[in-house]
């Protein structure tokens, strides 16, 4: 759902940045409220993770299509939603700015299609309510399911109408919403799975963590195996796993296709889009996920259409062990710096 400049003019492209920018401010006062030992490190590892998960996609039977989970739910229910704001902003900047995943004039769009919907509407009004603490039960399951669904297709809406509102492309917007909904439909069941399986993992490992756990015989647990096992299943997924990820394009690209006949559109002619191609261009280390090379254009998706499968890459592996941990220094230097801000007399808590 990595929305690229060229949908986006400048005016929706500014007012976004400034609505997530906001978003952010919010979420860095109520996280710097907080005391929490796991939060920090759950923070790096989970964003790291995040990152490596978003490098997968996976095949849409029967559409041509393919989908990445996008992580937000998963980060909201380990996290909390201001901390899952600030973890997956921190994952798409890194996309953004180093992989060339996602354009910079968009960036604030995808922040808040990617980031507030699952933080902020999905997980509070639709995972909570349902799941009423049951992780483990049929119950976790269906409340990942329904809320993951919930969170993309709000998403996938919001993509339709920044991209109407900025009239910059000849989309139509009731072709592109009836393409775009029922692609990403099928996509939040997947994530909704993947994000139930986690839980569970968690669950088990150190139910504190999740909100209203309890620790196993009533003491405290080292945070340490959970951590580990997110951290080799990051390093596992980005490095090898990701070499399996579909060729098929993604949701967004898929339904673009439908409408035009081609997954990307032309990039605009003006000076914003110009210049931030430019500072995108320059930062980028591994555009695409592989290494520059002269006269490639760098866009988003190249790298997905590639013929081969398994794409084995030592690129493909590179990347996706350098975005982790790029993802990881990120987000544990915003927890920290938060953390070392925080306002006098806050206590100390376990989990979230």
């Amino acid at each position: 759902m990595h929305m690229a400049d060229a949908l986006v003019s400048p005016a929706v492209g500014g007012t976004m940045w400034g609505v997530s920018a906001a978003a952010i401010a919010y979420s860095a006062r109520k996280v710097k409220l907080q005391r929490k030992d796991s939060l920090v490190p759950l923070m790096g590892v989970l964003g790291a993770f995040v990152f490596a998960a978003q490098m997968i996609n996976f095949t849409i039977p029967g559409t041509g299509s393919s989908g990445h989970i996008a992580g937000g739910l998963l980060l909201a229910i380990l996290l909390g939603p201001e901390a899952a704001f600030l973890v997956i902003a921190s994952v798409l900047v890194v996309q953004a700015f180093f992989f060339a995943d996602g354009g910079l004039l968009a960036l604030g769009c995808n922040m808040f299609n990617m980031g507030f919907f699952p933080a902020f509407i999905a997980y509070p009004f639709v995972y909570r309510v349902l799941v009423r603490k049951q992780y483990a039960a049929p119950r976790g399951w269906v409340a990942a399911v329904a809320a993951a669904v919930v969170a993309l297709l709000l998403g996938a809406f919001s993509v339709v109408v920044e991209t109407k509102a900025s009239g910059i492309s000849a989309l139509p917007f009731g072709t592109f919403v009836m393409l775009m909904l029922p692609i990403h439909f099928a996509i939040g069941i997947v994530e909704g799975l993947a994000t139930a399986a986690v839980v569970l993992f968690v669950a088990r490992a150190r139910p504190e963590v999740l909100a209203g756990g309890e620790p196993a015989a009533g003491r405290r647990r080292s945070l340490r195996p959970v951590l580990i096992g997110l951290l080799i299943a990051a390093g596992l997924v980005g490095g090898a796993l990701s070499w399996f990820a579909s060729t098929h394009p993604d949701g967004l690209e898929w339904s673009i296709a439908g409408l035009t006949g081609h997954t990307e559109l032309a990039q605009q002619a003006d000076t914003a889009h110009q210049k931030l191609a430019q500072v995108q261009g320059g930062s980028a280390i591994m555009p695409d996920y592989g290494f520059k090379r002269p006269g490639a254009a760098g866009q988003h998706g190249a790298a997905r259409a590639a013929p081969a499968w398994p794409a084995v890459s030592p690129e493909t592996s590179l990347s996706g062990l350098l975005g982790g941990l790029l993802t990881l220094v990120l987000a544990v230097l915003v927890g920290l710096a938060l953390r070392t801000r925080r306002a006098p007399g806050a206590h100390t808590t376990v989990g979230r």
